[in-house]
């Protein structure tokens, strides 16, 4: 089906742009919070709370854009401390 009304065209771009965006933003901080996770599991206490401090950081951007929660991302930031603390 064609789009004909200019206004259905110009929300088609955007929608297309919102969801690369939006990709980029999950992806980025689906990276960071693997990152954590993989060194809670190696027992490094310094790489671990690095990692979480960029973690948490990915993951208020993600609030931010529009793309998670705020619950969501502060529900996860709290789990990962506390695995980062029984490290």
């Amino acid at each position: 089906m064609a789009l004909r009304h200019q206004s259905a065209i110009k929300r088609a771009r955007q929608s297309i742009k919102r969801s690369q965006r939006n990709r980029s933003i999950i992806s980025s901080m689906k990276t960071a919070v693997k990152k954590v996770r993989t060194a809670i599991d190696q027992k490094d206490t310094t790489l671990s709370q690095s990692t979480l401090r960029n973690a948490t950081s990915e993951l208020h951007k993600a609030v931010t854009k529009g793309v998670l929660h705020r619950n969501t991302a502060s529900r996860l930031v709290s789990r990962l401390t506390n695995q980062v603390n029984n490290v």
